[in-house]
């Protein structure tokens, strides 16, 4: 007896994976003016290590800066 469909098994497979695909939503952000709904920004020395003590960030910063000096390095 001849099977019904003439497709086999990997071939359905295969065509219901790229009839998924065609199923894709666009990844658009809808923006409306004058609303923000993201994350608020946070200033660097805000949060972790530095509890708001600006002047100890910008500290470190100026020591990792400072330790990228090659020549400094050396010495």
């Amino acid at each position: 007896m001849k099977p019904r469909f003439p497709l086999s098994l990997p071939a359905a497979v295969a065509v219901l994976l790229l009839l998924a695909g065609c199923s894709d939503e666009p990844q658009v952000a809808r923006y409306e003016q004058g609303r923000y709904e993201g994350k608020a920004d946070a200033r660097p020395w805000e949060g972790g290590a530095f509890n708001g003590d600006k002047a100890a960030w910008e500290r470190a910063l100026h020591d990792r800066v400072r330790s990228q000096n090659e020549y400094q390095r050396v010495e």
